[in-house]
């Protein structure tokens, strides 16, 4: 198996900014219990999904439930390329997720999102039901659609084919620029 640096599943809790026994207000006992069992629980819980997602890589006749910009060529290159290549392992790898994130989400609805994180400098592709739900400050690259009109017109239920057709039209040329403006912002994060 290739290394999924996107999926490594080796995060850590920062520790905490400040001093919880000098708050006013709030008890040292408050702030250190959410720390450890919310916080940390989300950083353990974050481990184990990067983990079983980069197992599931590895499944070819994985069905999509259980994964739960156009007018291009389809091909990519450049610094994208390079990122998928550092985070994903390869170009295919990341298609994959992509695609099985996609599928995942027929029949319902949300966006798969190939975000760049400028927290982390990592990419990964999110999948988001709404307009609230998302990679908070993550800055998208490339946004796939999977709302039923997004697609129902021109392929009705089938929408493993409507994302055959998204693939083959998109534009990496705006992808790649995408992701250069994200890495030339990335020194400006606070």
């Amino acid at each position: 198996m290739d290394t999924v640096r996107a999926l490594r599943g080796q995060h850590e809790p920062k520790r905490l900014t400040c001093d919880p026994g000098k708050l006013v207000g709030l008890s040292e006992k408050l702030i250190r219990s959410h720390w450890k069992n919310n916080y940390g629980g989300a950083v353990k819980a974050l481990n184990a999904v990067e983990q079983r997602l980069a197992a599931l890589l590895d499944e070819k006749d994985l069905p999509p439930f259980v994964y739960a910009d156009l007018g291009g060529d389809g091909r990519t290159g450049g610094t994208i390329l390079d990122l998928l290549k550092e985070w994903l392992g390869n170009y295919e790898r990341w298609e994959t997720e992509f695609r099985r994130t996609a599928n995942a989400l027929a029949g319902g609805s949300g966006w798969v999102i190939l975000a760049y994180n400028p927290y982390n400098g990592e990419i990964h592709n999110y999948w988001a039901w709404d307009h609230m739900h998302n990679a908070p400050l993550a800055r998208p690259l490339l946004v796939l659609d999977m709302y039923e009109h997004a697609y129902h017109m021109d392929y009705d239920a089938a929408a493993a084919r409507y994302v055959d057709a998204f693939m083959q039209n998109v534009k990496w040329e705006e992808v790649n620029r995408r992701a250069e403006v994200a890495l030339k912002r990335e020194d400006s994060v606070p």
